[in-house]
């Protein structure tokens, strides 16, 4: 019994930090009224997991020689992490300001990628790289003057299933731009 109570609990967690993710002054409205902005929409269809999301306070391990390096996927040439998990933008952030526009409960469904070190390191990203702080202290990875997420339904190398939430989450590609291809409303 408790199991299935702490189960439920981790979803109803969840499912408040996706409808806390995105929201604010000026957003689109959803839709339909079923889906909130950062949730996933209702057409993906997320396979179960067991593998755990990267975590909001994680860097990649420090004997990963890269970064951020490119893979092939359904939407074309991707920019991923060391490990193969796909990274996104986030459309409300301001190129070259410094700062994420996640935040709070947002960074729980889209936790930042973050770095030891100085000078992130890449292998056939051709976009500018750099970093921003975070609140808490840490380097998140900036491509083309605009941080990067993980999505947290993204438990596994390749996944994509945060391409075009809601119309504001967006794979980057080598260049640093955004692949809106594929994008959902």
């Amino acid at each position: 019994m408790k199991l299935n109570v702490g189960a439920g609990l981790a979803i109803l967690a969840l499912s408040a930090a996706l409808s806390a993710c995105g929201g604010g002054t000026g957003t689109a409205p959803a839709t339909s009224p079923a889906v909130t902005e950062g949730s996933p929409p209702a057409s993906a269809t997320a396979p179960a997991a067991s593998v755990t999301p990267p975590s909001a306070t994680s860097a990649p391990p420090a004997s990963a020689a890269v970064d951020l390096k490119t893979a092939a996927s359904s939407a074309g040439e991707i920019v991923v992490d060391a490990e193969g998990m796909s990274v996104y933008f986030f459309t409300k952030d301001v190129k070259d300001s410094g700062t994420s526009a996640c935040t709070d409960a947002c960074l729980a469904a889209w936790p930042p990628v973050t770095t030891a070190a100085e000078t992130p390191q890449v292998e056939g990203v051709t976009g500018t790289v750099g970093t921003i702080a975070t609140p808490d202290g840490a380097k998140q990875v900036t491509l083309n003057g605009l941080p990067l997420y993980y999505f947290a339904k993204d438990t596994k190398a390749g996944d994509i299933l945060g391409q075009g939430v809601n119309g504001v989450w967006y794979l980057a590609d080598p260049s640093g731009e955004m692949i809106r291809m594929g994008a959902s409303g």
